[in-house]
């Protein structure tokens, strides 16, 4: 017997006996004995949940799940443009889509420093790290200080609003967001060492204290991921991503950089020491030798 009609007699949907003549007839059209046209209607719904192609049920798993992309494929609220040259030569625009609504203190600090809004601005500005799998640019950290950063563009671009768009970010949306094509700004250092304790003495008392070591990122770096890039996920805020000119992106991609050299042991000696040259020279690991610059940028209509 077919493993269908198996099937029908164990659920008792088709009939012990039924005459020669009594047959179920192959058009749409139900029967027209009362008795027949119930085991009819019994017998088409359970086709329904018949593969045609194995005559077996078909199970959950089978079917193709509907991606949930709404943290990394969202509408865009306005749109972004670099122009981009290495060594003085014009290698195109990569335009950019940004996540206005669900990420619009980002929005707003990207948006300030590619048209120099609030008296600074991505322009002349460099890439100053390129890895395999994204490019990172400088944003205004090494010109001038974090003060002088912060007056320039205004108490509105607090990175404390940055960290808790981050925050919130990693807490609705499921597994890498910074995939390839996205933009994200670096909000913070997820390998920033501990605080170290001192003593301190204030007003003829010794008291203990706290130094930090290193410094906080201000909000301006930001990074283009080539790849699926997980190692950023715990230092940056995606607000957007490439529209056009992804291969604008891949030709920095290629520039050549200066060489990682952390297996030397004399590098990891001074490192281990606290000696200030390995921190020189580790700040410019993946440095291009040539020069990748913003020539122009701002908003587009």
């Amino acid at each position: 017997m077919h493993s269908s009609s198996r099937l029908l007699h164990h659920m008792n949907l088709m009939p012990k006996s039924l005459p020669p003549t009594a047959q179920i007839p192959p058009s749409s059209a139900p029967p027209p004995n009362p008795i027949l046209r119930r085991d009819f209607a019994r017998l088409s719904s359970l086709l329904l949940l018949i593969s045609p192609h194995t005559s077996e049920p078909l199970r959950a798993e089978t079917l193709t799940p509907v991606p949930n992309n709404i943290c990394t494929d969202q509408a865009f609220t306005k749109q972004a443009f670099l122009d981009v040259s290495i060594n003085g030569e014009p290698i195109g625009r990569i335009i950019i889509g940004l996540y206005g609504d669900t990420v619009p203190a980002g929005t707003t600090r990207f948006s300030k420093l590619v048209t120099g809004a609030a008296g600074a601005s991505y322009r002349r500005k460099e890439f100053v790290k390129i890895m395999p799998n994204y490019v990172q640019h400088g944003g205004l950290r090494s010109y001038g200080t974090d003060a002088e950063v912060a007056r320039k563009t205004g108490s509105d671009l607090a990175v404390d609003r940055l960290v808790y768009e981050w925050e919130t970010q990693n807490e609705n949306c499921q597994g890498t967001k910074n995939v390839a094509k996205s933009v994200s700004i670096i909000v913070r250092d997820p390998f920033k060492p501990e605080p170290k304790v001192k003593l301190v003495a204030r007003k003829g008392k010794l008291e203990i204290d706290q130094e930090e070591v290193g410094m906080d990122p201000n909000g301006t770096e930001f990074v283009i991921a080539t790849r699926d890039s997980p190692e950023l996920d715990g230092s940056a805020l995606v607000i957007g991503r490439v529209v056009e000119g992804m291969e604008v992106v891949e030709r920095i991609g290629q520039v050549k950089t200066v060489q990682e050299n952390t297996t030397s042991p004399y590098f990891r000696v001074a490192k281990l020491i606290g000696d200030k040259r390995a921190v020189v020279a580790e700040r410019g690991f993946n440095r291009p030798y040539s020069k990748v610059v913003i020539t122009n940028c701002g908003l587009i209509g």
